[in-house]
This record gives C-alpha cells, sequence and structure tokens, in this order.
C-alpha cells in the first residue's frame, strides 16, 4: 500500500505540472520541457554508457538537446527565423571535432550513441513545439498528444491486467497483451471524441485517427524503450519520479508519437 499510495501521489504531481506547464503560458511550457528534454537525454546515456567502447560525454548530449529544444520553440513560435538553427548545427560539428582530442578507444561509437541520442530523444521533444504551434497558438491540442497518452496507458493496464492472455511482444515487454492493445486503442477513441468537442475545427475522424496514432506509436516507443532496457540490463532510467523510475520511462510513449502526430497534423493544417 505504502508503495501503491508513493506511485499514486508521485504520477498525479507528474500530471499536474505537464498539464500546467502547457495550460500556463508557452515560456513555462518551454521552461518545463527544455529540462525535462535535457534530463531525458542524461539518462538515455547513462544507460548506453554501461556498454564497453561507449564514453559520450553527457553534458555535451543534455546541451546539444537544450539548444535545439530551445531554438525549435523560438522558430515555431515566430520569434526567431530559421537561419537560428545553424547554432544547433555548429554545435553538433563541435563535438564531433572534440572526440578528436578525447583519443577514446572507439570514437566511432561515441559519436554514433551521441547523434542517436539527439535524434530519438532530442528530435522527438523539440517537434513538441510544433505541435504547440501548428496554426497559431494551441495548447490544448498539445495536451491532447499527453492525454491520449495516458488514457491509452491506463486503458491498456486496466484491461491487460483483467483479460490479457495472449501475449503482444513477449521478448521484449512480457507484461504487454494484445487484449490489452485493444482496451487501450478503444479508450484513446473516447479521449479522441472529448476533444472533438473542445475543438470542432478538427472533424470527428480526424480525432479518431489522432488517437489511433497515438496508441500505436506510443506502443512501439514503449517497446523501444523496453528494448533499451533490456539490452543493457536495467529495470528503470532513472528514480527521479518515486515509484515510476525516470523521465525516460514516463516519457518513451512520446518519443514515436511526436513526430507521427507532427506529420498528421502537418497534413491536416498545411
Amino acid at each position: 500500500m505504502s508503495n501503491f499510495l508513493k506511485r499514486t501521489l508521485s504520477g498525479f504531481f507528474f500530471v499536474v505540472i505537464i498539464i500546467a506547464s502547457i495550460w500556463i503560458s508557452p515560456y513555462t511550457f518551454a521552461l518545463a520541457f527544455a529540462i525535462i528534454c535535457g534530463w531525458a537525454v542524461f539518462e538515455f546515456h547513462k544507460l548506453t554508457n554501461q556498454q564497453s567502447q561507449v564514453q559520450v560525454v553527457p553534458l555535451l548530449s543534455v546541451v546539444g538537446a537544450v539548444i535545439l529544444f530551445i531554438t525549435s520553440f523560438l522558430y515555431a513560435s515566430g520569434k526567431l527565423i530559421y537561419p537560428s538553427f545553424s547554432v544547433y548545427g555548429l554545435f553538433i560539428v563541435m563535438v564531433l571535432v572534440i572526440e578528436l582530442y578525447r583519443k577514446k578507444e572507439n570514437p566511432i561509437h561515441n559519436w554514433a550513441y551521441f547523434l542517436l541520442g539527439q535524434i530519438i530523444i532530442a528530435l522527438p521533444f523539440s517537434l513538441l513545439n510544433f505541435i504547440l504551434y501548428v496554426d497559431g497558438y494551441h495548447p490544448l491540442l498539445l495536451m491532447a498528444v499527453f492525454v491520449t497518452i495516458w488514457v491509452n496507458d491506463t486503458g491498456a493496464y486496466l484491461v491487460g491486467i483483467t483479460f490479457g492472455k495472449h501475449r503482444l511482444f513477449e521478448r521484449i515487454s512480457p507484461k504487454k497483451s494484445w487484449e490489452g492493445f485493444i482496451g487501450g486503442a478503444i479508450t484513446a477513441l473516447l479521449s479522441g471524441y472529448v476533444f472533438s468537442l473542445f475543438i470542432p475545427e478538427i472533424s470527428l475522424l480526424s480525432w479518431l485517427i489522432f488517437s489511433e496514432i497515438v496508441v500505436i506509436f506510443g506502443t512501439f516507443g514503449d517497446l523501444l524503450e523496453s528494448l533499451m532496457k533490456r539490452t543493457v540490463h536495467v529495470k528503470d532510467s532513472g528514480d527521479v519520479i518515486p515509484g515510476h523510475g525516470g523521465l525516460l520511462d514516463r516519457f518513451d510513449s512520446m518519443l514515436l508519437v511526436a513526430p507521427a502526430i507532427f506529420i498528421f497534423l502537418s497534413f491536416l493544417f498545411y
């Protein structure tokens, strides 16, 4: 019961922080998610650096991730023009050059894992800015991404522990079931319907498609992070959220959802 209470309270405060940061103002969102982005990249390299011959400097990756996120925020909100991304490009070049002087046993591994962290962690977080500003400032639209992820996770968990018999991907995540996946997909449709009432500019059909994109890519994102943790033999990416693990554990679904939803919304609005 003590562990259940700890998980419940920490999960509640986590949700409140995410919703409040998005809803209060674009600047609270930018501050909160720049920190989250940098922390998630740090956790990623804590995991990957456990492998032999991988010695990425986490601080450099964190700085790069925050530069990309803040630059994306400023560009998406119309405060900077496109050439501002050259700052991030120059930083990437600098990190690659630094490896010449570190004299590590396998610099190719360090280059590869540094770039991988930028691509699969920093980039999805940065794309959240373009969802927030997809057609003007739309905090409710970005909130819909996270709420749908949470609704899907809750539905999948409840249906899975009650009816789950057929494993979805036993090699990577033994507890996930097809029954849970279907339960999450159905509950996500309810989320899409509710959001269609608040943002009628997007049709009900588009909201239902939106919801199922979150379900499919959220599930794959979860599995990808599980595969990564199994590869380095750890249970959680960190312990920053009591009872839940690290930030990367809480945002694993978003890593593929953000690019997929960004592409979907781009077709809707442009």
